[in-house]
């Protein structure tokens, strides 16, 4: 038993299949055609038994016979009637006897005027019965009824029968047609069973069972280990399998696998994404608090489409990190056109020293200077969070390349506010990004005020701008991905202001210049947009675990 098992584990799936299902098919072919035996044998049995009981019957009610029974010799006038009736009905005999069972008829005339070997004690009593008797003819299957006068009184016996080697012969056809039936419909279920093993065998290309469970166990646990998010969507846009990477990138419930993506609770564009069903490479999606890349390729068997294959990557941390190294590229950048102007400038004083002018050397020196100081001091005395200093520097020297005005707010001060740097850096740089691209589109001059301050325990970020404003019938779609008033789709950057927004537990909002403007930084015409953010500070009444 332990080498058959052996040999069966060394067959690929397919062949066990295969073994499977012959066995299967054999054994329900070989216990119909017993079962169809069976019951052919006890149809042929009562038929025979019916059959006797109706002739025996039709024979007693014939007045021929009754009359014939006052007959000196009854034989004489009942056999040649008895051997008609039972050539005409294909019975095998039909005995008239009388009541103490000495035969009138029997298909062997040796035999008339013996003893009818029988039971006829019902019959004697009035009844009719069938049995299965051996007699002279061998066993049969016969029917005894009595013979009554007009009286009621029983005046002779009749006994038909069929004996049993005819019903054996006819059992023999009905089960030599079961068994060809039986052999064809194993015929059939053999090649079916066949043709379905060679189809299993190339969808598993021949391997074992052992070897396919053991390469679903590895791949499942390679499908759970990997950090980033793997999605299966089939062909109806239902969720089939999310690893555990999937589930925490996206909040994902416990049963989201069979339910449609659009009931997962996820932004409309990467719902959207999800659903199409389309190749995409590397697409950036936003949701509450993450910020993905998404890639989705279609899987085809033929020209049927079987769905997509989703993969998420989290660059939550990359662009918070890419946020704050543009933060600081831009002020190197600062600092490299003011070395560049700065080296202009030491070669007009060296020269103005060359030629004998001293003091316009030195006003001029100072006054340069003066210009540089001031911006440093303004900005590093208004806003001492180190970080936010060094992009307010950065962004105020692009901003001046670009031929826009960036200025801090007389009203500004901000202390160290504790909060994520890399979350500020991302808030505070998208949206004056945003107001210098407003800006320059706006009536000249170009102007971006920013006002910062920390109070009753919030911190305040305002940004305006000299530019157009946002159109009120878009205020709900600013902070979506892909919005831009570029037109290109592709905005990304307030998105991702919003998502630090919600992390932080605070709020943004969009007014018009001259409208909730706390520090009095509007642009003068009054018609560009101002941003508004609030944040709770850590311990203050707005944030977790705050008073209230």
């Amino acid at each position: 038993m332990t080498e058959i098992r052996s040999r069966l584990r060394r067959w690929s799936l397919a062949r066990q299949m295969l073994v499977l299902q012959i066995f299967v098919v054999g054994v329900t072919v070989a216990g119909g055609t017993v079962l169809a035996f069976m019951h052919t044998g006890r149809l042929l049995t009562e038929q025979a038994a019916s059959t006797s009981r109706r002739m025996a019957i039709s024979v007693a009610d014939s007045p021929a016979v009754l009359a014939a029974l006052d007959d000196p010799d009854p034989s004489a006038v009942l056999q040649p009637y008895a051997e008609r009736v039972r050539r005409e009905a294909g019975m095998d005999f039909i005995t008239i006897m009388s009541t103490r069972g000495r035969r009138f008829t029997h298909p062997n005339p040796r035999r008339i005027g013996g003893q009818f070997l029988g039971n006829t004690a019902e019959a004697l009593a009035g009844r009719t019965f069938t049995e299965t008797y051996t007699g002279t003819l061998g066993p049969s299957v016969r029917a005894v009824t009595p013979v009554r006068d007009a009286a009621g009184r029983v005046r002779a016996l009749v006994s038909t029968g069929i004996i049993v080697d005819k019903i054996s012969a006819q059992l023999r056809e009905q089960v030599t047609a079961a068994l060809l039936t039986g052999a064809v419909g194993l015929s059939a279920g053999t090649a079916g069973t066949y043709l379905v093993g060679a189809r299993l065998r190339r969808h598993t290309h021949g391997l074992r069972s052992s070897e396919l469970n053991r390469m679903y166990e590895h791949h499942n646990a390679i499908l759970h280990a990997v950090r980033e998010g793997l999605l299966l969507i089939d062909g109806e846009c239902r969720l089939t399998l999310a690893n555990d990477g999937a589930r925490e990138l996206l909040g994902l419930p416990p049963d989201a696998e069979g339910r449609p993506v659009a009931e997962l609770g996820l932004p409309s564009s990467l719902a959207g994404s999800l659903a199409s069903g389309e190749n995409r490479a590397d697409e950036i999606h936003l949701t509450r608090d993450r910020v993905l890349v998404v890639s989705s390729a279609e899987v085809r068997s033929g020209a049927r489409s079987l769905g997509t294959v989703v993969t998420l990557r989290d660059h939550t941390e990359l662009q918070a990190l890419t946020g704050q190294l543009d933060a600081e590229r831009g002020f190197a950048e600062s600092l490299r056109s003011a070395a560049h102007e700065a080296a202009n400038r030491l070669h007009t004083v060296v020269t103005l020293v060359e030629l004998g002018r001293t003091e316009q050397a030195v006003a001029f020196a100072t006054a340069e200077l003066r210009t540089a100081q001031q911006l440093t001091d303004r900005v590093v005395g208004a806003v001492r969070e180190p970080v936010l200093a060094a992009l307010l520097l950065g962004k105020t020297a692009e901003a001046a390349e670009r031929g826009v005005e960036l200025a801090i707010s007389p009203g500004s001060e901000l202390d160290d506010v504790s909060l994520d740097s890399r979350d500020l850096v991302t808030i505070l740089g998208n949206l004056v990004d945003n107001a210098v691209e407003a800006a320059m589109s706006g009536p000249a001059p170009a102007r971006v005020r920013v006002h910062l301050s920390a109070a009753d325990g919030a911190f305040l970020v305002q940004v305006s701008d000299s530019g157009p404003g946002v159109d009120a019938a878009a205020v709900q779609d600013v902070f979506r991905r892909g919005w831009t008033t570029k037109g290109d789709g592709r905005g990304l950057g307030l998105a991702m202001a919003g998502q630090a927004v919600r992390r932080l537990g605070g709020a943004i909002e969009i007014g018009r210049g001259g409208q909730g403007d706390e520090g009095g930084q509007g642009d003068e015409g009054g018609q560009g947009a101002v941003f508004t953010v609030r944040l709770p500070l850590p311990g203050g009444p707005g944030a977790p675990g705050g008073s209230p």
